[in-house]
């Protein structure tokens, strides 16, 4: 009864430990991606193919955006967002609300950005 309980015992707290690690190493790896996808991030802003909305992704602004991009960007942001949000006990859409704020005082001049109204406008 000892070693069944034991081993009842046991056996979740491993899994937790082990879904924890791999989390972690996940979390790693995309934001690895997002480093390394930042120039190309940059040189679409720059040229104004993209613009970075008021829920903390970038979105399509013309010609010359680069689909894939933007949508393994935005994918990628999306798990950053969670984890996050989880960690602090609240949701997604306001860890990327507060994060587009962030990322909109620190854009370079010309970038396009969105207001919290739905506008967009170039910094």
């Amino acid at each position: 009864m000892k070693t069944f309980l034991t081993r009842f015992l046991l056996v979740p707290a491993a899994l937790v430990l082990t879904v924890a690690t791999v989390h972690a190493q996940d979390l790693n790896a995309v934001k690895a991606r997002i480093a390394q996808r930042l120039p190309q991030i940059d040189a679409q802003k720059a040229s104004g193919a993209i613009g970075e909305n008021n829920r903390g992704f970038v979105e399509a602004r013309g010609g010359g955006a680069d689909a894939g991009v933007v949508a393994a960007e935005n994918a990628d942001r999306e798990v950053v967002y969670a984890a996050i949000a989880k960690q602090n006990g609240t949701s997604a859409t306001v860890v990327g609300a507060a994060r587009a704020k962030q990322i909109a005082q620190n854009s370079a001049s010309g970038v396009w950005l969105q207001a919290e109204t739905g506008t967009w406008y170039q910094k």
